[in-house]
């Protein structure tokens, strides 16, 4: 798919809160929802749990038993481990960034289970940006 018709594509299918900023207080899962999420999802001995970089991070035991570091949406608790692999291309970060009006987009890396990035955001600030791997959807933003 060529980028521009992609762009169009996944302009129509994000809605505009999906482009929305990091979280109010009121709209972020508490440590102990996110602790919750975590358990539902077969994780154990979560160490480290803190908000940082528009998501919540930590150390956990997955359910096969091995250790990996976690991303978590701080609206819906969706983990993102970092051995996940990314269905999403470098290509289809940018232009879904782009849909959502993000400009001067740089610095796209894949890490720890989630896409990152540093742009302009649609109300212009500069902003490090974190994106969901799987759907080009931003859960979470911090001014850089």
């Amino acid at each position: 798919m060529k980028p521009l018709m992609l762009a169009l594509a996944l302009a129509a299918c994000i809605p505009v809160a999906a482009v929305a900023q990091t979280p109010q207080a009121s709209e972020a899962l508490t440590e102990h929802q996110i602790r919750t999420r975590l358990a539902e999802q077969g994780y154990t001995k979560v160490n480290d749990l803190k908000f940082g970089d528009g998501v919540w991070h930590a150390d956990a035991r997955s359910g096969d038993g091995n250790r990996v570091q976690v991303r978590l949406d701080p609206r819906t608790g969706t983990v993102y481990p970092n051995e996940q692999v990314a269905r999403m291309s470098e290509r289809d970060v940018r232009a879904a960034l782009a849909a959502a009006g993000y400009t001067n987009v740089h610095d796209v890396d894949y890490e720890d289970g989630i896409w990152n990035a540093e742009a302009d955001s649609p109300t212009g600030k500069d902003v490090e940006v974190k994106i969901d791997p799987n759907t080009g959807k931003v859960i979470g933003t911090e001014k850089d």
